[in-house]
């Protein structure tokens, strides 16, 4: 009798590491840092296989898993892990973009970004799983743990906002110079996310 050792396509695993661009896109949007949103990809694996039976099948895996990862990167920013918004790292801009940018398409990416680092932190999050990771309004809701009135209300802001910076209407933040997070011993799959930037 022969078993099949062949894993389920539908596997919380299989499910999670589909799940990982958007996790990562997701983590970039909250730190602005790429070794921090690697970090916090990773913390957020962890986390998740280690109560992976608090998961119910069949329910939204992206939305559990970013809520996991927005208590995560609150909890960081609560210990003081990261005291300030950096500007996003320049190796992030080709990888954000949907065809390779060329220099104008850098600069505008760029200035987009410092923009949107002039957003708190509620309408960055927001704008990031609404229009970032295409989240119906619900989906971010149950993720930020507030109204959908209230994330309405955000993205409405983030938008307003955003055009006002962009159209010249009111200043501009200006960038800092993006920290040096300590990086802990890199886990095998971050290992294998540097080889990836290093090998393009």
């Amino acid at each position: 009798m022969q078993t099949n050792m062949q894993p389920k396509a539908d596997t919380f695993q299989n499910q999670l590491v589909a799940t990982l661009p958007a996790m990562t896109a997701f983590a970039v949007m909250l730190t602005r840092n790429r070794p921090s949103a690697d970090d916090l990809v990773h913390d957020t694996v962890v986390r998740a296989l280690s109560r992976e039976e608090l998961f119910t099948p069949g329910t939204n895996l992206k939305a559990w898993l970013f809520t996991i990862m927005r208590n995560l990167h609150i909890n960081n920013l609560r210990a003081g892990h990261r005291s300030r918004i950096v500007d996003i790292d320049d190796d992030l801009l080709p990888n954000l973009a949907s065809a390779a940018p060329n220099q104008e398409h850098r600069l505008v990416l760029k200035e987009l970004f410092q923009a949107i680092g002039g957003l708190n932190q509620d309408q960055q999050e927001v704008l990031s799983l609404v229009v970032g990771q295409d989240m119906s309004y619900e989906e971010a809701a149950e993720i930020c743990g507030c109204p959908i009135g209230t994330i309405r209300s955000r993205l409405a802001r983030a938008r307003r906002e955003l055009e006002r910076m962009l159209a010249g209407d009111v200043a501009m933040p200006a960038a800092q110079p993006a920290a040096k997070p300590r990086r802990r011993g890199a886990a095998p799959m971050l290992d294998m996310i540097e080889e990836l930037r290093a090998a393009g």
